[in-house]
C-alpha cells in the first residue's frame, strides 16, 4: 500500500521525493518490512502447522533474522482447522535456517498463529525432547501435552547458547487460566469448550514440568500466552526477550533515521479505531513522527476515531478510502487504485509548497 500512496503523490506533486518503509505489529507483515528496509531474503522448507511441508520466507541483515510465526505455523496454512494438533515444529525449523544463515539475533514475530501448543514442537525442532511415561517422545500439538512426563535438554542445538530470541507481540495473556492462550485465543483456532479445557491442563501440565525439570517458573507471567503459548515455550529454554511489536518492527526498518529531515508522515491500517491507539502501528509511527518534529497523516480503509482522538495521538489529520468510494466491500476489494487517489487529494495539503 506504500507504493500505491507514492504513486497518488506522484501524480500530483512530482517534486516530492517520497521514501518508502512499510510498517508491521509484529505479526504477518513484518518480514515483507524488513525485506522492503533492505534486508536479504531467506527461504526455508519447513512443516507446516499440520505436518505437510510449506516454504518458509524469512529476512536477513547481518547477523540479525526476522522471521514470522504464521509463515511455518500460520492458521492460513491450514485446510481445516486442527485445535488440538497443530505444531510449531516449522517455527522451530525456521529458526534452524536462521542459524544456518548466521543469525545471532532473531526477531520473531508472533501473529496469526493455528496452534496451542505452547511452543512444544519448536523446541522438540530445535532437540529438545519431551517425552512421556514410556520415554517416547510426545505427539503433536496442545493434545500431546497432556501425555508430557519429563523434559530432556541435553540434545539442544548448541548454537542457541550464543543466540538472543526477541519476541513481538503486543499480547500480554498469561499462559494458562481464564485469560490464558487456550481459553481467550483457543475459540478463534477451532476449539470448543471441552477442548479449550483440555488445552488449558495440557498446557498447565507443561508449565509444571518446566518449572521442574529446567527450573524455570513461568506460568502466571505476561505475555507466555501469546501465540498459543509459544512464547513461553521460547522463554522456557532460550535467551529471549518480549517486545511490544510496532515499535520493534520501527526500529528494524530504521524509521528514526528516514524521519529526520522528513516533511510529513503518512502512516494507515485498515480501520482506525479506538484499537489503533493500544499499540498498533499508526500510533507507534505517530508517536516517532511527533518527537522528531514531523506531522504526521492517517490513511485508511475507514476512520472510526472522532477528530478529538486522532489528533490526542499526535495526527494531523485522518482519511478513509470512504471519502472516495463510499462503499467499503468494494474498498476492500481493491484498495491500491482509491488509495492513490486519496493520497493525491489530501497529502499535498499537508506538504510545503512546491
Amino acid at each position: 500500500m506504500a507504493e500505491a500512496i507514492a504513486e497518488g503523490l506522484r501524480r500530483v506533486r512530482p517534486d516530492v521525493a517520497a521514501v518508502l518503509r512499510p510498517i508491521a505489529d509484529g505479526g504477518e507483515g513484518t518480514v515483507a518490512a524488513a525485506l522492503r528496509a533492505g534486508y536479504r531474503e531467506g527461504t526455508a522448507t519447513v512443516s507446516g502447522p499440520d505436518g505437510r511441508p510449506v516454504e518458509a520466507v524469512f529476512a536477513v541483515d547481518g547477523t540479525t533474522a526476522v522471521l514470522e510465526m504464521a509463515a511455518a505455523a500460520g492458521l492460513g496454512l491450514l485446510a481445516e482447522k486442527a485445535p488440538m494438533t497443530a505444531t510449531t515444529r516449522g517455527v522451530g525449523e525456521l529458526l534452524l535456517a536462521a542459524l544456518d544463515a548466521g543469525a545471532r539475533r532473531i526477531v520473531l514475530g508472533l501473529g496469526g498463529s493455528a496452534t496451542n501448543d505452547g511452543g512444544a514442537g519448536l523446541l522438540q525442532a530445535l532437540g529438545v525432547r519431551l517425552l512421556d511415561a514410556a520415554g517416547d517422545d510426545v505427539g503433536p500439538g496442545g493434545a500431546g501435552l497432556a501425555a508430557l512426563d519429563r523434559i530432556d535438554a541435553t540434545g539442544r542445538d548448541p548454537r542457541l547458547d550464543d543466540v538472543t530470541v526477541e519476541v513481538a507481540t503486543d499480547v500480554d495473556n498469561p499462559l494458562t487460566g481464564p485469560s490464558g492462550a487456550a481459553a481467550v485465543y483457543g475459540p478463534q483456532k477451532g476449539a470448543g469448550p471441552e477442548q479449550v479445557r483440555e488445552l488449558d491442563a495440557a498446557l498447565a501440565r507443561f508449565a509444571a514440568v518446566v518449572r521442574r525439570d529446567l527450573g524455570a517458573d513461568l506460568d502466571g507471567r505476561p505475555a507466555m500466552g501469546a501465540a498459543g503459548g509459544t512464547a513461553f515455550g521460547i522463554a522456557a529454554l532460550l535467551t529471549s526477550s518480549v517486545t511490544p511489536g510496532a515499535g520493534l518492527v520501527c526500529d528494524l526498518v530504521g524509521l528514526d533515521d528516514v524521519l529526520a529531515g522528513a516533511a510529513l508522515a503518512i502512516t494507515g491500517e485498515g480501520a482506525l479505531d479506538e484499537q489503533t491507539l493500544h499499540g498498533k502501528a499508526p500510533a507507534e509511527v505517530a508517536a516517532r513522527a511527533h518527537a522528531a518534529g514531523v506531522p504526521c497523516l492517517a490513511v485508511a480503509g475507514v476512520v472510526r476515531l472522532p477528530g478529538d482522538r486522532w489528533r490526542a495521538a499526535g495526527l494531523a489529520g485522518a482519511h478513509g478510502l470512504t471519502e472516495v468510494e463510499p462503499d467499503v466491500a468494494r474498498c476492500l476489494a481493491d484498495p491500491a487504485p482509491l488509495l492513490a487517489e486519496l493520497a493525491g487529494r489530501v497529502v499535498p495539503g499537508h506538504l510545503p509548497a512546491g
